[in-house]
């Protein structure tokens, strides 16, 4: 806690001073243009792996970055969903799920979760990603870590779809849905590529973005 405390200490000093600007925007009202859902793992800084400032995105945490499919009932996730969506107008929605995932380990084993009834009651919302790996492939270890990771980021797109406020938005083309998975170790970030079923590098599924920015740079 020592060090939470100085940080704060250190942001009063000089990060505060070079974003007064910034911060004195941002107090009167918020637009992004991202609705960022990842993992609630403490590795994950959605800010530092995008490179981007407070009020470019508009994020919800949880274990497993999983959305669970609407129902009548109300939640906090379908709740930060409709507001991201319908009342800050976001554009885009990623799910970023990331490599050794506790979550996903647990949704592997769930039998191990019986002293963690909530925990394993929320990763059935991923049973069926663990379902459709085991049937595709024959893998252990490391490997079906990672597949469950990339199909618990594409299910998750699947549930989005089910939220009347993204799905009414997609219909109108005006939100587009991003499967993501960061890589701890490197940094890296591959990307979900509908056309192919398959993750690749970021730089190679947004190239057209890439390629436009840094004509814009020049």
């Amino acid at each position: 806690m020592e060090k939470v405390i100085a940080g704060i200490a250190r942001f009063q000093q000089k990060p505060l001073e070079e974003r007064r600007e910034l911060f004195a925007e941002l107090a009167g009202g918020q637009s992004p243009e991202v609705l960022f859902i990842t993992c609630a793992d403490s590795r994950i800084d959605p800010n530092l792996i995008t490179q981007t400032d407070p009020g470019d995105l508009f994020v919800c945490r949880n274990a497993g970055n999983i959305v669970p499919p609407h129902t009548n009932e109300s939640g906090g996730m379908a709740a930060s969903i409709e507001f991201g969506v319908a009342a800050l107008g976001c554009k885009h929605i990623v799910v970023c799920g990331h490599t050794d995932c506790g979550a996903m380990k647990g949704a592997l084993n769930t039998s191990a979760l019986q002293d963690l009834p909530q925990v394993k009651n929320w990763l059935d919302h991923s049973r069926a990603a663990v379902e459709t790996v085991r049937a595709r492939h024959d893998l252990a270890g490391k490997d079906e870590l990672d597949a469950v990771t990339e199909q618990n980021v594409v299910l998750q797109l699947q549930h989005l779809k089910t939220h009347p406020a993204v799905a009414s938005r997609i219909g109108a083309d005006e939100v587009t849905l991003h499967g993501w998975v960061y890589n701890i170790g490197t940094g890296a970030i591959t990307c979900y590529d509908e056309s192919k079923d398959a993750f690749a590098p970021a730089q190679d599924v947004y190239s057209h973005l890439l390629d436009t920015g840094q004509q814009k740079a020049g």
